[in-house]
């Protein structure tokens, strides 16, 4: 998940710097999105992950 961020985010510099401002604004958009499901994953694994049998 975190390589989709990384990816959306190159996606977003590069189309930023050729000018294409509304595909920026969408790839930066979905990388923050993605970014927000990644930490939220990592919270809830590092959560369930500490039980004892």
């Amino acid at each position: 998940m975190l390589r989709w961020t990384v990816t959306f985010i190159i996606l977003a510099i590069v189309a930023a710097i050729f000018g294409f401002g509304g595909i920026a604004a969408g790839a930066a958009s979905i990388a923050k999105i993605l970014f927000f499901i990644f930490i939220v994953l990592f919270i809830i694994s590092l959560i369930s992950g500490r039980r004892k049998i």
